[in-house]
């Protein structure tokens, strides 16, 4: 037989055929195959359920990181500690809960596997032996052919093409074969549900290893060694955290009691935040478990009538039987793994409840404590600020009341002013702070450190006590600083600002303002006067040469009246004077009056005029 490329072609083509067709085979099995009802659907969670309970029950447990932080007192410890003990059997029995689901999804891929394999793999199997038929003899008929082609004559060429054309078919068999072999190992590995049931328990031994301390271990791990009872073992470190921490001053400031209360407060939230998500992972766990109890109610019904079977079967149809008896009861094992640590769940939830509602009480307890304490400290703070103000105004009255002078009731109502903030300042500070030691230390520095950088305006306050004093300046009075002459306009309580006077020719007002730092009353190189208020005169003198007379007695008396005329009454208490005297030949007059600082050019030249007019006449 002689083999062409058409032939080979049409070879390949039926190959390809009977390829296509086994592969339709295979994947059309399990959508038409049903998996045994012993086994169908048994899980009660899918795996993604299975995988949220666990991520809600790890969540929840992390919460016991909050409470540790919350964890203050002694008694806090003891609930703490006893909530840990309790966290850790929920997330433990979670994960045995969760396995045993895993294995109840893996049973059931398992068992659809078995059925949904067996017609597949029955086509790909009639298909392998009729391939292994056909090559047998295929080679058998090579063989013969080959035996003939030794002892042939004439018909050699004939009998090397039909071997030519065998041993292309026995090719094309074996590339047939080939695939069947990989299509078979691919129906095989290609299960969804064993797929998914692998996933599942990988993911769930992930996370138990990301939860670290609870007891569980991951699947095919080495369990740790049982740790030791909680009195042998050493102190936790949120109990050593405790025993190291400075147990609070009897006398606390408003400051630490205002804070108390928020931490209380916020202890408070922090609880009842704990206790609705643990109510919510309670009521998740008591959804679940109408189901397996459901399972378990349908289990045993099918095991009442699998016995009442029982008793009417033969042998062949005992042993069937008891494949049954056997597949249930392994059913009804896993259920109740699954089922049992359900109901120890909500116990054990509602215990951890429990716990978080006596530490709430405790809690709630030192609230109230912390906020009495805090409200007793406020109304002694106010009542001692309001003795200070009734104090400081009895004092403001009692000042108007007796003091007349203004000048010392306004120096009496400063000092009030002052007393009364020192002390409202004082009450205020002293009420915030716990250690009096402390704020001592720091107000001692803080005025250490005032004095050094403020030290010339610190002076300056103290002398402005100085210069409002029993014989200081007012404002209006004329003084002397240095070699400046000026009527006071302002004294302030750093600093003061004169009107400055002329001091050369007329005595009037240059139209400057000067200022000075108080601190110039302890200066002793500028000085300080003062013009008295009785004083507010001066000695003014000139000598006038007198033209010859035959009587300077008359011509002094005529002098005197002339200047007492022009002085007027400016003069006060002060009477003018004329001295007469003899110098180089001839007669002179020394004169003396008074004048007023205001009016002095204005005299002046009242008296020149008076002099002129008692010589010439």
């Amino acid at each position: 037989m002689k083999i062409t490329k058409p032939l080979l072609a049409a070879a390949l083509c039926r190959g390809a055929l009977l390829f296509a067709s086994a592969l339709a085979a295979a994947a059309a099995a399990p959508s038409g195959s049903a998996p045994p009802a012993s086994v169908s659907k048994v899980s009660v969670l899918s795996g993604a359920q299975v995988i949220q309970i666990l991520d809600d029950t790890v969540e929840w447990y992390r919460g016991l990181g909050t409470q540790q932080q919350n964890a203050t007192q002694p008694s806090d410890l003891l609930i703490l500690f006893a909530n840990r003990q309790t966290a850790d059997r929920v997330v433990s029995m979670a994960f045995d809960i969760a396995r045993a689901n895993a294995e109840l999804l893996s049973s059931e891929a398992s068992a659809e596997d078995s059925a949904v394999g067996t017609s597949a793999s029955q086509s790909l199997t009639q298909q392998q032996s009729q391939m292994d038929a056909n090559r047998q003899n295929i080679v058998q008929e090579i063989a013969a052919d080959k035996q003939q082609l030794g002892g042939a004559g004439q018909g050699r060429s004939e009998l090397a093409a039909k071997i030519a054309e065998l041993q292309g078919e026995l090719a094309m068999i074996d590339a047939r074969k080939n695939l069947l072999d990989t299509m078979s190992e691919f129906v095989h590995s290609s299960d969804p549900g064993a797929a998914n049931a692998n996933a599942l328990k990988a993911q769930i031994d992930a996370i138990a290893a990301a939860v670290p301390g609870t007891g569980v271990t991951v699947a095919g791990a080495t369990a740790p060694a049982a740790a030791a009872p909680p009195s042998a073992t050493a102190t936790t470190p949120a109990a050593a955290g405790a025993a190291t921490t400075v147990t609070p001053p009897a006398r606390a400031g408003i400051w630490d009691l205002g804070l108390a209360v928020l931490r209380q407060r916020s202890k408070l939230g922090t609880i009842d935040s704990i206790d609705q998500r643990t109510a919510a992972l309670a009521a998740t766990y008591h959804s679940i478990s109408a189901a397996p109890l459901a399972q378990l109610h349908a289990y045993s019904a099918r095991g009442d009538a699998l016995a009442s079977q029982a008793d009417h079967a033969d042998g062949t149809a005992l042993k069937g039987l008891r494949d049954q008896f056997d597949t249930l009861a392994w059913l009804v094992k896993q259920t109740s793994d699954i089922l049992l640590p359900l109901g120890k769940e909500q116990v054990l939830l509602h215990q951890y409840r429990r716990n978080l509602a006596s530490w709430r009480t405790s809690a709630e307890k030192e609230y109230y404590e912390a906020l009495s304490a805090l409200g007793v400290r406020l109304a002694i703070v106010i009542a001692m600020l309001a003795v200070v103000v009734v104090l400081g105004e009895v004092w403001r009255r009692a000042v108007l009341h007796y003091v007349h002078d203004s000048h010392r009731r306004y120096q009496m109502l400063l000092v009030r002013s002052i007393v009364v903030w020192t002390v409202v300042v004082a009450v205020i500070c002293l009420s915030f702070v716990t250690e009096l030691n402390t704020f001592a230390t720091f107000a001692g520095l803080l005025t250490a450190g005032l004095a050094v950088a403020m030290q010339s305006v610190l002076v300056s306050v103290v002398g402005y006590f100085f210069l409002i004093g029993k014989y200081g300046i007012r404002v209006g009075d004329r003084i002397q600083i240095g070699t400046v002459v000026g009527e006071v306009m302002d004294i302030g309580l750093v600093r003061l600002h004169l009107r400055e006077l002329n001091q050369q020719g007329p005595l009037g007002a240059t139209g400057r303002v000067v200022a000075f730092a108080n601190l110039v009353v302890f200066q002793a190189s500028g000085g300080l006067f003062k013009q008295l208020a009785d004083a507010d005169v001066s000695w003014h003198e000139n000598t006038v040469t007198l033209p010859a007379v035959s009587d300077y007695g008359a011509l002094k008396q005529k002098l005197l009246a002339a200047l007492t005329a022009a002085v007027g009454e400016h003069s006060g208490e002060n009477a003018p004077q004329v001295q007469m005297r003899l110098a180089a030949g001839h007669m002179e007059a020394l004169i003396r009056y008074p004048v007023t600082f205001k009016h002095a050019a204005e005299i002046d030249e009242r008296v020149a005029q008076a002099v002129l007019s008692s010589i010439a006449g």
